[in-house]
């Protein structure tokens, strides 16, 4: 999954703004280096950013996905946990729904992912526990066990999804990398992947660029390829199924390797 964001404040330095030729060039790229799903979002998730209106956010979105569904044949995935935008996205040609709240914020992605047959990504968001800065070794550390933690709360959103109406084949999971955690439990989410299938669930993983390897290497943003690519690698071997990046040329050479090694005797190629 290639990530394009159309915001103007993205945390990898990647957004494209309101420049919908520049989104389209982004697009094609990640296409051509690899990418089997382009995932465009309009709000930044940075730490600190600001939330946007669905009005906003409609109007950075639609236009770029119109346009990509008429120009590539990569399937385009909306990253929004607001309907009224997942809505518009489809309509305008999206075939898939990532929400980084798992339902929390908006339950009614459920109820049109139903509506409409559309895979919905559902991850396990814990930064209404505390979320940044300051609070969020003291209220992380409110759970004992991070994969508890995230476990309960993914089998919460297939439970709410499946009740709405959304196949369990359509559902996918992702715990949430840079999502209300530590880095440290980041690390051990990595570590224990595998324990994850127990929710019979395909799984998504997120750690591109992100501040894990930041605090890890002590790399600024735009130096930390080599260190993605080593969690993508390990994710891969403990259980991950896709993942969301934005280096799409190297990471699918990354994927391409790991999958050789490890799913090879599952007929990988």
């Amino acid at each position: 999954m290639g990530v394009l964001n159309v915001t103007p404040d993205s945390f990898s330095g990647d957004g494209v703004g309101d420049d919908i030729e520049a989104a389209l060039a982004q697009a094609r790229r990640l296409a051509s280096e690899g990418a089997d799903i382009i995932d465009v979002g309009g709000e930044s998730t940075r730490p600190g950013s600001a939330p946007v209106s669905a009005d906003e956010e409609m109007r950075r979105v639609v236009p770029v996905i119109e346009r990509l569904a008429s120009e590539i044949s990569v399937p385009i995935s909306i990253d929004s946990y607001k309907s009224e935008v997942a809505r518009r996205a489809l309509e305008a040609g999206a075939k898939m729904i990532n929400d980084q709240w798992g339902l929390k914020q908006d339950p009614r992605l459920a109820e049109l992912a139903a509506e409409r047959g559309v895979p919905l990504v559902l991850m396990s968001n814990q930064r209404d526990k505390g979320g940044y800065d300051a609070k969020l070794q003291r209220d992380s550390a409110d759970y004992k066990d991070v994969m508890v933690e995230v476990t309960s709360s993914l089998k919460a959103s297939i439970e709410l999804a499946t009740n709405l109406g959304v196949p369990r084949e359509n559902i996918i999971i992702d715990p949430g990398i840079g999502f209300g955690k530590t880095w440290q439990q980041e690390l051990e989410i990595i570590q224990r992947l595998g324990e994850l299938r127990e929710l019979g669930r395909p799984i998504l993983v997120g750690p591109s660029r992100k501040s894990l390897i930041g605090k890890v290497l002590e790399l600024p943003v735009g130096d930390r390829v080599e260190g993605t690519a080593a969690v993508v690698a390990i994710a891969i071997a403990n259980g991950a199924d896709m993942v969301r990046v934005h280096d799409v040329r190297q990471m699918a050479q990354v994927c391409r390797m790991s999958d050789a090694i490890i799913r090879r005797e599952q007929g990988g190629n």
